[in-house]
This record gives C-alpha cells, structure tokens and sequence, in this order.
C-alpha cells in the first residue's frame, strides 16, 4: 500500500511538471534550436572583458561603500526594532502585547525586501534611503522572531533574584537576561548581516542605490563590459563581508 502510494505521489508530480510546461508554453528545443546557442554563447563571452578603466571603477568603489552602508545600518536599525519588539512578543507584557507583537513580526517579515524596497521607493523615492529602510523592516520582522525565541529559551532565575532583590524590570533585563543571551543577539545579528549585504547589492533593481542600481542601469544599456565589473566587486564585497562576519562571531560570540 505505502509502495503504492509513493507512485501514484510520483506519478502525480510528473503529470504536474508536464502540465506546467504546456500552460507556460515553454519550447525547450527552441533554447538548441537554429543559432540560439551561438547567440548565448556570443552574449555571455561579452562580459569576459570587465572595464577596468579609473572612472569606471572610482564608480563602482563608491557604488559598493554604498551597498555597504546600506546592509550595516539596515541590519543595526533592524536588531534594535526587532529587540523593542522580541521583548512583547517573548510574553513579558502580557498576551495582548505578545499577540500584537507577533502578528506585526510576521507581517515584517512576511514581504521579501524587494516588495519593501518598491514601496518605499514610491514613498522615499530612488536612492539608497529606501534600500536601507526595505532592509530594515524585513530583517526586523526576522530578527525580532529569533530574538523572541532566544528570551523565552533563556533562564529566568537570574533576572527574578535582581528583582527580590529590589532591582527594577530594566536593571533586571540589562543584568540578569541580556548577559546571558547577548551571544545569540550578536551571532543572529551578523549572520542576518552577511545576508543583507547580497539583498542589498540586488535592491538597486528597483532604483534603492547602490550597485544593484549600476549594474540595472549597465544591463539596461547592454553594456556589458561594464556589468562584468559591478559583477565582480558585489562577489568581492560578499566574500569580504562574508569573511568579516566569520571573524566576528569567532572573536565576539566563542569568547
């Protein structure tokens, strides 16, 4: 019976796979067919000559201190939003608040970074301002979620003994519970970081800046020469980022 099941499962995801292809209408032989590969083959050997010349890389290098900028404040706005609002949602101000809070981090975190960056683009207009506010609220949507968790996962006796012992709920916040789950904030925070700063690089597709922004612009003008460097600096730019953050968490969080 199970044998069964898992064919006819199989069967069923074949047949879908097939009907998805005839509503879409998609020719694959026509990626083969006549010159197709030819003209592929033509476009993409096109972004094997990067321009290297100093106008265009004096570009690109503020272009990437941009998209920097960009994922850092993003990601600092965002863990302090998703703090204030972890608090309510790890139920320490009641079941309203934890309601209201939970609904409002989902719904954070719920639309991609790209749908924010277009609305604030329509709110903020273009430039890295919207870029670095779609950032923010969706990563604080995501941070606010795992920062919750950590709260409710993270002992209470240290922070009750501070208040029997006539410390107030901030004191026993900053000195019974935040020691003990500063750790897990840093390593969230900089792993959302290492994420932010490949968004970030994609934003400027909807005109929030940075180097996503030059390289739309370059593709839109078929200028691919030009593209092939705002490739090459968003790869080196995440392999740094990606590096510093490994170093962080090694250096902040294992000690």
């Amino acid at each position: 019976m199970s044998r069964a099941l898992n064919y006819a499962l199989l069967l069923a995801l074949l047949a879908a796979v097939i009907a998805s292809f005839s509503y879409l209408g998609i020719d694959l032989a026509a990626l083969v067919g006549g010159d197709s590969l030819s003209q592929m083959g033509g476009y993409a050997s096109s972004f094997f000559n990067p321009d290297v010349s100093t106008p265009h890389l004096h570009a690109i290098y503020r272009g990437a201190l941009e998209t920097l900028a960009m994922s850092a404040i993003g990601t600092l706005l965002a863990a302090l939003l998703g703090l204030a609002l972890a608090l309510p949602a790890a139920g320490r101000f009641g079941w309203l608040a934890l309601s209201g809070s939970r609904l409002l981090l989902n719904a954070l975190r719920a639309i991609p970074e790209l749908v924010w960056a277009a609305l604030v683009v329509l709110a903020a207009g273009l430039g890295p301002n919207a870029g670095t506010l779609a950032l923010a609220l969706h990563t604080a949507g995501v941070l606010g979620r795992l920062f919750a968790e950590a709260l409710e996962n993270t002992p209470t006796a240290p922070a009750e003994a501070i208040r029997l012992n006539g410390g107030g709920r901030l004191t026993a916040f900053c000195y019974g519970t935040l020691p003990a789950v500063w750790p897990q904030l840093v390593a969230y925070s900089l792993y959302r970081w290492e994420n932010n700063i490949r968004m970030a690089s994609v934003l400027g597709f909807v005109g929030a800046g940075g180097l996503g922004q030059m390289l739309y612009v370059n593709l839109s003008l078929f200028q691919e020469a030009q593209a092939a460097t705002v490739i090459l600096a968003m790869l080196l730019l995440v392999v740094a980022v990606d590096a510093l953050s490994s170093w962080a968490r090694q250096r902040w969080v294992s000690a």
